[in-house]
Formats: structure tokens, sequence, C-alpha cells
């Protein structure tokens, strides 16, 4: 049966053991024709134990223990060598030998000691159990087959044991003991070998610190001295003792609380990459250090460049980066990781299959070389012999094959990850110097630059030097001619005022009492920008750069931030020119410096919006995030993302105004849509999976003419025969209400407003449909009726979320409340009057021409638009579509209501209008729209003109 053995063939080590133990030969033989799963090394062990022994001793036990572990280890191999085994099954099986090895030693050993000093106890009178926690390739469940086990032990509190044939001792001692009892059977080196290596070094402290910690120990380590490697080290930690018992369930839910804010940041974590490009660099240090201490170990394959370290680096960065705001990255396994890095679209699809491509061969790999004699190996060999071998074993023909197949994996390996954490710091100016890729993108093909003058070399310098000083010491002086002049020179328009502002932002306590990591990464940001001046349109630079010092200054408290925009200077310039190009733009960054990670994306301004896979893509957050307050940080941050990117799209200029309004509406359609199914989930009395409930938007929302910053009118339909269903919406709606409106701390989604429900604000905050329809019909059994402005509302309104069906049947209504017979007079009366209500609200003692509000603006024109729809709908089915003032100003004109010719001159001026208001808001300026008069004069004569005509007996 030996000669038959793909693993007798090719491992010295399987040699030896069947020649001590040539039975093993059929055991495998039978073993390996189908998967080896956890239940079957469990009955093996079970029956290992059993022989001779009622109860099995500490002996006994490593004995069965390191007999499970030959059979286990020659069976995946041979599997393995046979094609048979996907690399998974085989760290998966050697993960289970490990977490079975563990919780059995500790079963038998927790059992002898507990006779000996009595069961664990906290202060609390609960029972305490000893927590082994998994860490790295053990805690993922991707364990090599000849891997040590990194390994921490905790324990819930302090207290004492019970008592047994001994005196009572501290949990601590009792832990202690144990834990040491469950190395020396899973690592003692006996006649049969060996478990697991045991490597304790990932403990609180290292090899100075305790065996044992208890979990108040952990949560003061974690926040006084926990550092960024050992985050790093956290994210693949599991419990692999046993989790049945209530003792282990307690622990591992603390240990959970403990670990997850630790390891997770709830804001995007950049400043990780610097720390994750520390610890590669020492990692490669030792390895270099090795090498040469072993010119013939040199070539490792785990950590080496492009080796199995650097694709887990490129994998965990993301999710330290983002797991602490997508619950989706918080997975163990590598692959898992990079697969949910791809979906997002992180990664490429191509990136993503070359690392995963490289990871499973690297491992294969990394498995062979350790099957040959069991030993914990990741160098290549320098035999010939050996190195024709492993080639052979692998499939391939010769060496010289297997090592151009490996170094093309190394070269996407290490290219990737060079993408990642080459050091942006090396070039410290040049900020237009290549486009920054998101995070895990290929890099760009590399191009050759001319190189510069020497007189451009010289300005360059100058400008580089002005840069420098002006942002020094100096700038504690009070005597400061030669700073004012470096700021002339770096070509500001007021250079005194910016000096005045730089000084103030260097002397302040925000600034002088940063962390002396961030105040590194603020004063290179600070000088790179006064650098990047000159780059600038002239008119731009003061503004741009006092912004630039708003949003530092907003930020400068989030290492991770400052990090972020050291480490891709290409973010800089697009942050640099965005708030330049717009004060509103700026203020929005200042509230919402997560949007920071926006401006890394390289596609961020040629994707197209694609709405339901938002909402398919956010709603899954959503299920997966950890608590109500998650999920609505969730939806801000979702928001303001979309938002910010059509603005970044809108100051591009590759959008036209009325683009830009359309996605301002379907992003708030999409959000109240999702955030709509996630309220209900938290409805305490809901009565059915799915609310018969409908958003309904009025205003500019509902006329899809949403600005930056709109405020949504919105009221909420129901129709359920359901006697408690006035009820439940209610407290669905109030639920609703406080989820869009509530400052978190990602901000706000918006702004509501509900007075354009039936009865204003005195009605109910949902309404039943048929109460509806009565009241907007004026039908019979209505407690009160629509009145005639309330019928203009009507006409910019529409369903945007919810039920569908119920959508429909409002249309339904307004189609029927539109095409209602009206006359002319007393339409027009009411219209008028209703102008003169609102230009009241809004008087204007200024010189200056308000857009909206005076007399001539877009207040008359959009009344005009009512006018014509209330007064012509019936005969006109068209002018029912919710197309817009300046569409339905040509519909109305083909029906004879005005001219061709009225309907485009007034509808260019409301264009024009709302290009100025759009124009004046993105500088800032919201809540009076005002213009110098000159400026619109033959806009606003246009529009009175017009008024003049249609309402010429009442006005």
């Amino acid at each position: 049966m030996e000669s038959t053995l793909h693993s007798a063939a090719y491992s010295r080590y399987t040699k030896r053991i069947l020649l001590a133990q040539p039975e093993l030969a059929d055991l495998v033989a039978r073993w390996s024709a189908t998967p080896l799963t956890r239940k079957k090394m469990a009955e093996r062990l079970e029956a290992l134990l059993s022989v001779g022994q009622v109860r099995p001793n500490e002996a006994q036990l490593k004995s069965a223990l390191r007999q499970l572990r030959i059979e286990v280890f020659c069976t995946v191999m041979e599997r393995d060598l046979a094609g048979a085994a996907e690399l998974a099954e085989v760290t998966g099986a050697m993960s289970d030998l490990a977490e079975l090895s563990i919780q059995s030693a500790l079963s038998v050993l927790d059992t002898e000691l507990q006779a000996l000093y009595g069961a664990p106890y906290g202060v609390d009178a609960l029972p305490q159990a000893l927590g082994v926690v998994g860490m790295g390739k053990l805690g993922g469940g991707e364990l090599n087959v000849s891997s040590d086990v990194d390994l921490i032990f905790v324990y819930g509190d302090e207290g004492e044991t019970t008592g047994g044939e001994r005196s009572p001792i501290s949990n601590h001692e009792y832990f202690s003991k144990l834990g040491k009892k469950l190395i020396s059977v899973l690592s003692e080196l006996t006649a049969e070998g060996y478990v697991f290596r045991v490597d304790m070094r990932l403990r609180p402290n290292g090899e100075a610190g305790p065996l044992v910690c208890s979990l108040p120990m952990l949560e003061e380590y974690f926040y006084v001295q926990g550092r960024e490697w050992e985050r790093y080290a956290w994210i693949k930690s599991r419990l692999v003792s046993e989790t049945e018992s209530e003792a282990a369930q307690r622990l591992a839910a603390q240990l959970e609380t403990l670990v997850q804010p630790f390891v997770y940041r709830r804001y995007l974590d950049f400043g990780v990459i610097d720390a994750v490009r520390a610890l590669h660099a020492q990692i490669r240090r030792e390895a270099m250090r090795r090498a040469a201490l072993r010119p013939d170990k040199a070539d490792d394959i785990k950590l080496g460049r492009g080796g199995i370290r650097e694709i887990e680096f490129c994998a965990q960065v993301f999710q330290l980066i983002r797991g602490g705001q997508n619950a989706g990255f918080r997975v163990r396994p590598t692959l898992q990781a990079l697969a949910f890095a791809a979906s997002l679209g992180l990664l490429t699809p191509a990136v993503a299959e070359q690392l995963v491509q490289a990871y499973v061969f690297l491992r294969q790999l990394e498995h062979r070389l350790q099957y040959a004699d069991d030993a914990q190996t990741h160098v290549l060999p320098v035999d010939e012999a050996e190195r024709a071998r492993l080639a052979v074993v692998l499939g391939f023909a010769n060496y010289a094959e297997f090592k151009h197949t490996l170094d093309e994996h190394r070269v996407n390996v290490e290219r990737q990850f060079d993408a990642i954490f080459a050091d942006k710091n090396e070039i410290h100016y040049g900020l237009n110097h290549g486009a920054a890729s998101r995070i895990a993108l290929p890099l760009a093909a590399s191009t050759t630059e001319t190189p510069p003058t020497a007189d451009a070399t010289t300005k360059t310098m100058t400008v580089a030097e002005a840069a420098a000083l002006v942002w020094s010491e100096m700038l504690d002086d009070e005597s400061t001619p030669e700073l004012l002049e470096s700021v002339a020179v770096l070509g500001f328009n007021a250079p005194a005022k910016i000096l005045a502002r730089l000084t103030t932002v260097w002397r302040s306590v925000r600034h002088t009492n940063l962390p002396e990591k961030s105040r590194l990464r603020f004063d290179s940001l600070v000088e790179r920008a006064l650098y990047s001046m000159h780059e600038l349109d002239a008119k731009r630079r003061d503004e741009t750069l006092l912004r630039f010092l708003d949003l530092l200054e907003a930020i400068n408290r989030r290492g991770a931030y400052l990090a972020l925009l050291i480490e891709y200077p290409a973010a800089l310039a697009r942050v640099l020119s965005t708030l330049g190009a717009s004060r509103w733009a700026a203020d929005y960054l200042c509230s919402h410096p997560q949007l920071l990670d926006e401006l890394l994306d390289d596609e961020l301004l040629t994707n197209t919006f694609d709405w339901p896979a938002f909402k398919v893509s956010l709603a899954a957050q959503l299920a997966a995030a950890d608590g109500v307050e998650q999920q609505m940080d969730l939806l801000r941050h979702a928001h303001h993302a979309e938002l910010f990117r059509i603005l970044l799209l809108d100051l591009a200029g590759r959008m036209t105004l009325e683009y830009v309004s359309d996605r301002l509406s379907e992003l708030a359609d999409a959000v109240l849509d999702v955030t709509l199914e996630a309220v209900w989930r938290q409805v305490p009395r809901r009565h059915c999976a799915i609310p018969r409930f409908a958003v309904i938007a009025y205003g500019k929302l509902g006329g899809k003419e949403l600005a930056y910053g709109s405020d949504l009118d919105l009221i909420f339909l129901y129709d359920d025969p359901d006697e408690a269903a006035p009820e439940i919406y209610l407290s669905f709606a109030r639920r609703l209400i406080t989820w869009l409106t509530s400052s978190t701390g990602a901000g706000q989604l918006f702004d509501v407003d509900l007075r354009l429900r039936p009865d204003g604000a005195s009605g109910l905050l949902v309404t039943d449909l048929n109460t509806f329809r009565r009241y907007q019909l004026h039908e019979e059994g209505a407690a009160n009726a629509a009145w005639s402005w309330e019928h203009q509302a009507l006409t910019r309104a529409r369903y945007c979320a919810g039920d569908a069906r119920i959508g429909a049947a409002f249309e339904a209504i307004r189609t029927q409340v539109l095409t209602l017979p009206r006359s002319a007079a007393t339409l027009a009366q009411e219209i008028v009057a209703m102008r003169a209500r609102v230009l009241e609200g809004h008087p204007n003692l200024s010189q200056l021409f308000d857009l909206k509000h005076d007399r001539g603006g877009m207040v008359d024109i959009e009344f005009m638009v009512q006018y014509f729809v209330l007064l012509y709908a019936g005969s006109c089915p068209e002018l029912i579509r919710n197309t817009g003032n300046i569409a339905l100003l040509r519909t109305a004109a083909h029906y004879a209501a005005i001219t061709g010719s009225e309907a485009a001159i007034v509808g260019d001026a409301y264009r024009f209008y709302r290009r100025w208001q759009h124009r004046l808001q993105l500088d800032g300026i919201e809540q009076h729209v005002r213009v110098p008069a000159a400026q619109v004069q033959t806009q606003h004569e246009a529009v009175l003109a017009l008024w003049a005509r249609v309402f010429k007996r009442i006005s």
C-alpha cells in the first residue's frame, strides 16, 4: 500500500512514519478517499482516548493527540498531493485539528485541576472559564500544515476557586496552571513528536507579560499600551476554546466588545497605512538579517518581496481602514477580505484575481516545502535535486518553468503592494505628478516626464523655499517682513491677510498641542499647500488656502485624515481644487471630512449612477450594522458620499443644472426608500413584513429641482385596514423623521418639512389614503377641504418612496384633482392673492433683486405654471406630468395658453435665474439669493410682461 501513496513517494517524513507504523498506510488510503471532516477527527480521538482507560489522564492525552496529528497530517498531505483537496480543505482541516486538540486537552486538564483546587468563580459569583484566543492563521482558519499556533489566554474576572483536595487559589493562578499544562500537552516533544508548537508572544506585553490576563487587564492594555501592529494581529483573533458553556459564551461576548473597537475605528483610518508599512519594513529587515546569516536560506516565499505576507497586508489594510464603518470587512480569512474589497470596487477584478491566484499558489508551495520533512519552513531549496522534486510535485516539467511562474506571481503581488504602501513622502512636492489610485487599484503605466529647464528649476526651488520659510518657527516672531515677502512670492493677492491667518494657526493651542506625529503631518500638508498655490488660478489662491486651513483645523485631531492627504498627493490636489471652486463645497467637506476618502477614486467622475445597486448595497450594509446608531451613520455616510460625487461632477462642468437636480432628487428617493425599510424593522408592533405606507414628495423634491442642502417637503400616506394601523404608522412616521433629521456623529441626512400635509401643522402626521382623497376632492365625509394653494402644491407632487401601490393610488388622486373643472377668473384671483401673501412674507429692503421672491422672479414663473396646470390639465393631459417648469411652459404653449415665443423667453429666464441661484449657493450664499437688478433686467421684464398678460384683469 505504501508504494501507492503520493505522500510516501514525496515526503521523507511520511516514509519515516510508515517505517514505524506500517499499518498507517491503510488508514491514510481509506481516509484520503473523502475530505477529512472535524467529525471524523473527533471520533478518532475519542477512540484513541478510550483505549484501556475510563477517564484519560494527561499522559494518554498527549499520546492520543500526537497520534491523531500524525494521521491527519499524512491524510491531508495525501489528498493535497493527489490533487483531491483545494487549499481551503487543507488549511481548514489543520485548523480543525488545532481547535479540536485545544478543546479536548482543556476538557481533560480542567477536570484534573478542578479536582485539586475546585472550580473558578468571579467576584460576581459567576463561573469562569479559560478563553484560548487563536491568533494569526489559526484564528483565520488558514493554518498551514506545519504551523505553530499563536495563542493568547484570557479569563473573565478576578476571583478564586472553590477548593478541592487543596486550598482555593486565585483565578489568575488557576488559569496560569491550566495554560501551562495546555502548552505542555500541545508542544512538548516526546518520542511520538508534538501536536503543535505554541507561540505566546502576541499576548499583552509579549514574553514579559503574564501568561494569562483578565478581560479588565486586556481592556486597559488596549487603551493605554496597544500598538498599531497589535490591531493588525487582532484582526484574525477568534476563541478556539469551547463556546458552549455559560461561562464561555459570556467570555466570548465580553471579548468581542473589547476587541472590535480596538481593531476597527469608527472612522476611515488611513493612518494605519504608515503603521503597516513600518511593520512590513521591520519584517523585511529581519528577513534580510537572517538571509545575511544564512545565504542558502535567503529565498523566503512568506516574508520576501511579493510573498504571502504582502498579500495578507494588501487584504488587511482594507479591514483596518474601513472595518469600523463597514462590517463586511470584519472577516478573518485573507481571501474573504480580498473578495469583499473587490465587491465594493476597491480592487479591480483583474487585480483581485491576480492576488487570489498568487495566494493560492504560494500557500500550496508553502505546504509542499513543509511536507518534505514536517518542518516549518518557507524558503526554497538550493539543492538541485530538491528543486527538481519540488517542481515535479507542483506539476511543472522542471525548476526553471516553476520559477518563472513563481516570479510572475511575485511581481504581481509586489506591484500591488507598492501601489498601496509606497512612501509618498519621498516626493515632498509635486502634487500633480501622477494620479493617486484608490487603495489597491493597479498601478498606472509609468510615464517619462520632460526634465524642467534651468529657469523652471530655479523658480520651483524659489517657491519651495518660500513655502518652507513661511510655515516655520519664524511665525513665532513678531517682526515678519521676510515672511511677508515670502508670502508674496507664493502669489497671494493679500499677503498680509494670509500671513496673519497662518500666524494664528501656527500659534494656536490646537496646533501646538497636537501629538508629534499629527503635528508633523499637519505641518507637511500646510507646506505642500503653500507650494502648490502657484499652480492655481491667481484669483482663487487666497480663498483656497484659507479654506484649506479651515479644513485642517477641522480634522487635525483625526490623524487618519491627515495621513490620507499625506499618503495620496493627488487627493490633496483634488481637495485644493474643490475648496477653491466652491465655498459650499468647502463647508460641506469640513462638516463631513470622511468624504476625503471619495477623492481617492479615479473613477469617481466617470462611473454612472446606478441607484438600484446603490440601494441593494446600502441595505446590505445596514443589515450587517451593529445597532441603530451605526445604521443611521451608514445612511449619512452613503448619502454624503453620493452627494459629494454629484458636487464634484458639477464643479468639473460635467453636469447641466437640470442633470444635477435630477441626480440629487434620485439620491433622495433612494435614501428614503432604504431608510423606510430599515426603520420599519425597528417598529416593535409592526403587524406585516412590508409597511403599507408611502412617502409623497412636494416642492423641489416633488418637481425634481432639488438643490444642495434643500429641505424635503413630504407627506406620509398609508392604506391598511388593520384596526391598529393608525397608531402603528404614527409611531413609524415619528421614528422615520428622527432617522432623517437627527444629527449624529456623521451629521444629518435631511431637513424635513411636513406642513403640506392635510390641515397643515395641525393635521395628523400620517394620513389614511381614503381620507386624503376626500380632503383633496372635497368629497362628502371630509372633515376639511383642501385650499386652492394646496392644489397648487399638488402640481409639483409625486410618489417617491415606499409602497408603490399607494404611490399609484396617489397619482390617480392627483390626476383627478388637477383635471377638475375650474373657473379661470376665480382661479386667477386665488393665484394672485396667494402670490401677494408670499411676497409679504419675503420683504426685500435692499437695492438688489431677489431671484426667487421679488416680482418678476422665480416664484412668479412657478405660479403661472401652476395656474396653467390647474386651468388646462382637464383638456391638456400632458400638463399633468411632473416634467418641470420649463417643460410645462412649452406644453402650455402647444395648447395656446401662451405663445411659443413667450414660453421660450420665460423658460430661458427661469433657467437663467436657477443658474444664478446655483452659482450663488456654491459660493456659500443660500438665504437671500440676490443680484444687481441690472444683471437680470431683460429676464425680469419678460416675466412681468407675461404675468401682466395672463392676469391682466386682476393684477
